[in-house]
């Protein structure tokens, strides 16, 4: 049991305080998930790549007695490698010892990018994009909040888990939310479980999609990646998956200007929907949707095999 949680501005600009009621809403869902916490929101495009990267798990800070040494070569073999494709590093900010925040102007290969950094052994990127911003710890959301500053991050739309670990492990790796690699600016979370992870996790790595994690929830984000790399758009894509999907699911995704649901055809997976003028909230129960407002609110519940998709 894992809890999810999205919402989007339409007529707001980017001075809402994403982060805040992001914040809100996934500590109402901690019930469902205490061991991790995550976030993908979305906020100012200044023109540069923001890439967010870990060097280690938070685990092995406690684990080993030249991690800390090991930590510092790994980030100065990240810049090197940035360096060597022709990406320059403007800005760099780090939370924690092992996630760290690059802004970086870059016009090559992001694919290639991405898998440069990633070869070196400990480092994973967790998400590439102009706007996005991706972060995941353990946690709930009021400790990450609190780790990462995210209680000021104004943006127009976000999308966010708290992760009961059910087959994976505790840690930032198997956490959600997941970047559809090398997709900028696309990121999903999922509720559920699916049954055909091993086999289409096998077909999709034969076509060169890579896998960070062990986790089935990390499938619908590379299928996502597969879709669109084919041509096609958000909403087309997410039906696809649908059909694609064993399993039962209800799973967000968004975009630099978008944001989607589905539900797999049992409708198994709770969603709860509240759709307004100017704002779209959605979550795995309505005590999340409910910490935006202090007035009475209507909701209601979508189809089993649905897809909707909102514009920002």
């Amino acid at each position: 049991m894992c809890g999810i949680a999205g919402i989007i501005h339409k007529n707001a600009g980017k001075d809402v305080n994403i982060g805040e009621q992001m914040t809100s809403m996934l500590q109402a869902l901690k019930h469902r998930g205490p061991d991790s916490t995550g976030y993908a929101m979305y906020g100012d495009d200044n023109g540069n790549q923001v890439v967010r990267f870990k060097v280690a798990e938070a685990a092995d800070l406690e684990g080993s007695f030249d991690i800390h040494a090991q930590i510092e070569s790994r980030i100065a073999m990240v810049k090197s490698r940035l360096k060597d494709l022709g990406a320059k590093v403007v800005k760099e900010d780090s939370a924690t010892e092992y996630a760290h925040r690059y802004e970086i102007q870059f016009s090559g290969d992001m694919k290639k990018l991405a898998d440069f950094v990633e070869d070196i052994e400990g480092v994973e990127i967790l998400s590439i994009g102009n706007s996005l911003e991706l972060i995941k710890d353990l946690g709930d959301a009021s400790v990450v909040s609190e780790q990462y500053g995210l209680n000021q991050f104004n943006g127009t739309h976000g999308i966010g888990h708290t992760r009961m670990a059910t087959e994976s492990d505790v840690d930032i790796r198997s956490a959600h939310p997941y970047w559809a690699y090398p997709f900028s600016d696309v990121a999903v979370v999922h509720n559920g479980q699916l049954t055909n992870y091993w086999t289409n996790r096998r077909a999709l790595e034969l076509k060169g999609h890579r896998f960070s994690s062990n986790c089935d929830s990390e499938l619908i984000a590379v299928y996502i990646a597969e879709r669109m790399s084919q041509g096609k758009d958000l909403e087309t894509a997410m039906k696809d998956s649908v059909e694609y999907l064993d399993g039962v699911f209800t799973y967000l995704v968004a975009t630099k200007d978008q944001l989607g649901m589905a539900k797999d055809v049992m409708a198994a997976k709770p969603m709860v929907v509240y759709e307004g003028d100017d704002m779209i909230a959605l979550a795995s129960e309505e005590v999340a949707i409910r910490t935006l407002f202090d007035h009475r609110i209507e909701t209601f519940d979508p189809y089993h095999g649905e897809v909707k998709v909102w514009q920002n």
